[in-house]
C-alpha cells in the first residue's frame, strides 16, 4: 500500500493493515485522556517526553501530567515499532540538508534505525527513544521551536468569528496603523508589533467578556451573541492575525514622502486620489499570489517560519492554562515571566532612550580622541562603521537582527556577511575607489561632485531629465557603503535564484505537483498530499478557494493601471504586467529562504535595473514601478506568514482570508491620513538632526535609488559612473555555479549550516545607513539563548525564550510611546554629559567628515570632467 508522507509518497508493507492507523492521514485528531497506560514507562523516561515537550521534570508533574505530554505519550503506547522505524525513515530522508532540523535528533534516527530489530527489543530505552521521535514528528512537530507553541489537538468548537473579536481587531488596526506609521519615519524607527497588540487586547477582550451582556440572535442554526462567554485562545489569536497582516505597515508611503517633500521631488499632483490607487494595488496583489505559495509555504513541515513564533508564544502564555512547575530552578508562569520582564524594559527604557543616550549609542572608543577621524570611520556608530566589542545597552538596537528568533545558524552566516561587508567598505573607502573617499563612508544618501547633498529637482523638467541641466549640474555618486551593498544586491539575485532551485530542488517539484493536481481537479483540497499532523487537523477546515484569490489579483491589477493612466507618472501599463510577472517567477524560491531561516530578499533593486533600463529619465514611473514590484512580495510574504501562524493555531482559513481583507482596507485609509498630517505638520521633516529623529532614512535610500537608477537611468551608471556594478550579475552567477558544484561533489566539506545565500544577504542587511552597533549585540545575545540555552536547557528555552522576545519588544514600544508623548514632543531635553558624548567630535558630525576634502583639489569638483 502507499502512505502519503509530508511532501511525498514511498511504498510501505505491512501484514497487519491495522498497525498503519498511527501514521495514515487523519481527518482530524482528538484528545482522549488514558491514565492506565502511565505506569508502563520509566519515570526517566517519562521525564525525557517533558523536557523534549517544554516542561519541567520534577516528580509533581510526571504523576500529573500536562495535557500535550499525555498526549504524545499515549501515542508512543499506541505506536508499534515496524510503524515508528517508518516515520523515522521518511523523516531522516525528508529532513536531510533540513538545517533547522535538531543535528542531535537526526543522528539519533540514523543510529536507531541501523539497528537491527532483535538489539531494538532487547533495549528498552532504545525502543522508547524510536517511538518518542516517531511520535512527536508525526504527532506535533520535529522543531523544538514549534512544538513549543503548538499543540497536537485542536478543539474546533472554540468561537473565533465573533463580534467582539472583529471589533477588538479593528480597533486596534485604527490605532496600531497609526502609531506605526507615525514612528516608521524615525531612526531607529518604533513600532506596535503583534506583541504588543496581544497585551493591549488581551484585558480589552477579559473586560468584554466580564461586563458586555449576553444579547444575540440566530443565524442558520447558529447563534451570534455580543458575548459568546469566555475570551478564548483562539479569538485572541484571530484578532491578532487581523492586525499582524498590517503590522509591516503600507510600502508606498515612501512613495508619498519622496513625491510630495520640496527636499525631494515635490511633486504637487500627488494627490488622496493616486495615493489610494496605488496603495490598494500593492497591498492587494501579493494575496492573490500567496494562493499559489500556500503549497510551498505553509503545508510543508520544513516552511517552520521561525519569525511568527514569538507571537504565537505570547498568545499561549496569555491564555493557556498551565501546570504549576519548575524548569532549571525557574517556576514563574508564562504569564508572570511575560509580565515581569515587560515591567523590567518599560522603565529601563528610559535609560537609553532618554535619560542616558550613551547607553544606546556607546561609541566609548571614540571617545578616546573625539577628533581622530580614522578612529571615528572604523569605531564610530554615527558616522563610521561600529566596530566595538560593546556598542550598546539598548535592546531596541541590538535586537535589529532580531536574535532571539532567527535560527542561530541563520543569523551566524548573515554576521559572517556582514563582517566580510565591513572589510569591504573600508577597502573601498581608502582606497578612494571611485572617488568614495571624498564623501562621508556609511551615508545611504548620494552626493553631487562638490559632496553636497544631491537635488534632483536641478535636473528635472516637467517630472523627466533634463541632459543640459545634468550636464551642467553633477552626477550623482554612492558612498562606500553604498556601493558595496548595490553590488551585493546585483550578485545575490542570479546566485540566491539558481542556489535555493537547486537545495530545495525535491521540495519545489513535489509541491508543483500538488499544483498541477489542483488545476486538473478544482475541487481538491489543498491539505491533500500533506499528513504532517497541523495539515491533518486543518483540513477539516472549509478552504479559500484559488479562484478568490485569482479575483483579487485582477481587481488590484486595475487599481494599478488607474493609477499609473490617471495621473503624470509617465508610466507604461506594460511595466506593472513585468513586474507581476517577475513576482511569479522569483517570490517561490525567496519565500523558501524565508520561510526557514527568517530572512527576507526583496525584488526591489532588480525591478529598478528593469524599469530604468525601459524608461530611463523618469524617477516617478520607477518609484511607482518599485513600489507594485517590491510590496508584491513583501504582502505574499506577510499574508503567508499569517496563514502559517493561523495553521499553527488552528484558525480557520477561510475565517482569515475574510478578515484580513477587511483590516488592509482599513489600514490603507489610516495610514494615508497620517503620512499626509506627518508632511504637513511635523516640522523639519525628514531633515538631518530633525528634533525627534524623523530623518527619514528609508525614505532617503528610496530617493536615492530613484534618482540613481530612473533619473540618470543604469545604461548611464553602468557606462558612465560605476561600470563594475554591472559585472555583479556576472559574479553572482559563477558564484551560483561554484557553490552547486561543492554541494554537489564535496557535501562532505559543506555542512548543512553553511547557507551561501545568507552569507550574500549579510552584505545588504546593516550598511547604508546602519553598522556594526546593530549585528555585534545579536551576536552574543544569539549565541546565549539559540545555541547554548537551547542546546543544554531545552525546556527553558521552549519555554520561555521567545516571551522574553514579546516582553522585551512590548517594554520598549509602550516605554517609547509615553516618552514620545510626554517629554520629547514638548521638547523638553536632559542636558548633560551623558547625552551629549555621544553626539560629540567627529563621530557625532562635527568638523571633518570626509577622507579627503573637496576643497583641496584643483578642480574644486571630484569625479569625471564631462559626464554626458
Amino acid at each position: 500500500m502507499t502512505i502519503q508522507k509530508e511532501n511525498y509518497t514511498q511504498d510501505i508493507s505491512f501484514d497487519d493493515l491495522s498497525k498503519v492507523k498511527a501514521i495514515s492521514a487523519e481527518k482530524e485528531i482528538k484528545f482522549e485522556k488514558k491514565v492506565d497506560y502511565i505506569g508502563t514507562f520509566k519515570k526517566e523516561n517519562i521525564k525525557i517526553l517533558l523536557e523534549k515537550t517544554g516542561h519541567g521534570t520534577d516528580d509533581t508533574l510526571v504523576q500529573n501530567l500536562p495535557d500535550d505530554t499525555e498526549f504524545i505519550l499515549n501515542k508512543i503506547y499506541q505506536l508499534t515499532v515496524e510503524e515508528s522505524i517508518k516515520i523515522l525513515e521518511n523523516a531522516i530522508e525528508y529532513h536531510n540538508d533540513d538545517p533547522n532540523f535538531p543535528n542531535d535528533d537526526y543522528e539519533l534516527m540514523k543510529t536507531l534505525v541501523k539497528k537491527s530489530d532483535l538489539e531494538k527489543d532487547k533495549n528498552e530505552d532504545e525502543l522508547f527513544q524510536i517511538k518518542l521521535l516517531a511520535s512527536l514528528i508525526h504527532y506535533l512537530s520535529p522543531y523544538p521551536e514549534v512544538r513549543a507553541v503548538t499543540d497536537p489537538f485542536d478543539e474546533p468548537d472554540i468561537p473565533i468569528e465573533t463580534i467582539r473579536s472583529y471589533t477588538l481587531a479593528i480597533l486596534w488596526v485604527l490605532i496600531g496603523s497609526a502609531v506605526n506609521e507615525f514612528f516608521s519615519h524615525r531612526y531607529p524607527s518604533i513600532s506596535l508589533s503583534s506583541s504588543v497588540i496581544q497585551i493591549l487586547m488581551y484585558p480589552c477582550g477579559k473586560f468584554w467578556a466580564w461586563c458586555v451582556p449576553d444579547w444575540g440572535f440566530t443565524y442558520k442554526g447558529k447563534r451570534i451573541s455580543l458575548n459568546p462567554g469566555p475570551w478564548t485562545y483562539k479569538e485572541q489569536m484571530f484578532s491578532t492575525l487581523l492586525y499582524a497582516i498590517t503590522s509591516p505597515g503600507v510600502y508606498i508611503t515612501y512613495n508619498v514622502v519622496v513625491q510630495k517633500l520640496e527636499i525631494f521631488y515635490n511633486n504637487k499632483w500627488c494627490d488622496f486620489g493616486f495615493q489610494f490607487l496605488l496603495a490598494m494595488s500593492t497591498q492587494f496583489l501579493g494575496f492573490g499570489i500567496a494562493g499559489i505559495l500556500r503549497k510551498f509555504v505553509v503545508y510543508p513541515v520544513r516552511a517552520m517560519w521561525p519569525t511568527i513564533l514569538p507571537t504565537l508564544a505570547l498568545n499561549r502564555a496569555l491564555l493557556k492554562p498551565e501546570k504549576k512547575e519548575r524548569i532549571h530552578g525557574w517556576k514563574l508562569t508564562k504569564y508572570q515571566f511575560f509580565f515581569i520582564f515587560f515591567l523590567f524594559m518599560f522603565l529601563y527604557f528610559w535609560l537609553p532612550n532618554y535619560l542616558f543616550q550613551a547607553l544606546s549609542y556607546f561609541n566609548w572608543i571614540t571617545w578616546i580622541d573625539k577628533n581622530n577621524f580614522n578612529l571615528a570611520v572604523i569605531c564610530g556608530q554615527v558616522l563610521g562603521l561600529g566596530l566595538n566589542p560593546i556598542p550598546t545597552f539598548d535592546w531596541n538596537v541590538a535586537n535589529y537582527l532580531t536574535p532571539l528568533t532567527v535560527p542561530f545558524f541563520a543569523n551566524m552566516n548573515i554576521v559572517v556577511g556582514i563582517f566580510l561587508a565591513f572589510f569591504a567598505i573600508t577597502g573601498v573607502y581608502y582606497n578612494n575607489y571611485y572617488w568614495s573617499a571624498y564623501l562621508p563612508v556609511n551615508s545611504n544618501a548620494i552626493f553631487t561632485n562638490k559632496g553636497e547633498s544631491y537635488q534632483v529637482t536641478q535636473i528635472l523638467t516637467n517630472g523627466l531629465l533634463d541632459k543640459q541641466k545634468y550636464q551642467s549640474y553633477s552626477p550623482p555618486y554612492y558612498t562606500a557603503a553604498n556601493l558595496v551593498v548595490y553590488g551585493a544586491f546585483f550578485a545575490i539575485y542570479p546566485f540566491s535564484f539558481m542556489y535555493t532551485c537547486y537545495i530545495e530542488r525535491r521540495s519545489l517539484i513535489e509541491s508543483l505537483k500538488e499544483v498541477k493536481k489542483t488545476i486538473q481537479n478544482w475541487k481538491r483540497s489543498n491539505f491533500e498530499g500533506f499528513t504532517d499532523p497541523h495539515s491533518r487537523m486543518m483540513a477539516k477546515y472549509k478552504e479559500v478557494p484559488d479562484w478568490w484569490f485569482l479575483i483579487i489579483v485582477i481587481v488590484s491589477l486595475v487599481f494599478a493601471i488607474l493609477a499609473v493612466s490617471l495621473y503624470p507618472t509617465h508610466t507604461p501599463v506594460w511595466l506593472i504586467f513585468m513586474a507581476f510577472g517577475m513576482n511569479i517567477v522569483f517570490l517561490i524560491p525567496f519565500a523558501l529562504i524565508y520561510s526557514t531561516t527568517g530572512f527576507s530578499l526583496g525584488l526591489n533593486v532588480l525591478v529598478e535595473l528593469i524599469c530604468g533600463y525601459a524608461l530611463p529619465g523618469n524617477g516617478v514611473a520607477l518609484m511607482t514601478i518599485k513600489a507594485l514590484g517590491y510590496n508584491i512580495g513583501g504582502q505574499a510574504d506577510n499574508y503567508i506568514s499569517n496563514q502559517k501562524m493561523a495553521h499553527y493555531s488552528k484558525i480557520p482559513p477561510l475565517a482569515l482570508f475574510r478578515g484580513q481583507i477587511i483590516t488592509t482596507t482599513i489600514q490603507v485609509l489610516v495610514v494615508l491620513g497620517v503620512v499626509n498630517w506627518q508632511i504637513s505638520n511635523v516640522d523639519n521633516f525628514c531633515q538631518p538632526g530633525q528634533k525627534q529623529r524623523f530623518t527619514c532614512p528609508s525614505e532617503k535610500t528610496f530617493y536615492s535609488a530613484s534618482v540613481f537608477w530612473g533619473v540618470i537611468g543604469p545604461k548611464r551608471v553602468f557606462s558612465e559612473i560605476y561600470p563594475l556594478l554591472e559585472k555583479c550579475f556576472l559574479i553572482g552567477f559563477l558564484l551560483g555555479i561554484f557553490f552547486i558544484l561543492v554541494k554537489r561533489f564535496l557535501p562532505r566539506y559543506f555542512p548543512n549550516i553553511i547557507q551561501p545565500t545568507l552569507i550574500m544577504g549579510g552584505f545588504i542587511q546593516v550598511f547604508a545607513p546602519y553598522n556594526l552597533m546593530y549585528v555585534i549585540p545579536g551576536i552574543y545575545l544569539s549565541f546565549t539563548f539559540m545555541y547554548y540555552i537551547k542546546k543544554h536547557y531545552l525546556a527553558w528555552f521552549e519555554k520561555y525564550n521567545y516571551v522574553l522576545v514579546s516582553s522585551f519588544d512590548a517594554g520598549v514600544a509602550f516605554s517609547a510611546l509615553i516618552m514620545f508623548f510626554a517629554v520629547q514632543y514638548h521638547n523638553i531635553n536632559v542636558n548633560w554629559w551623558g547625552n551629549l558624548i555621544s553626539f560629540e567630535g567627529v563621530d557625532g558630525g562635527v568638523g571633518r567628515q570626509s577622507l579627503l576634502d573637496v576643497a583641496s583639489t584643483t578642480k574644486k569638483y571630484f569625479g569625471y570632467d564631462n559626464w554626458s
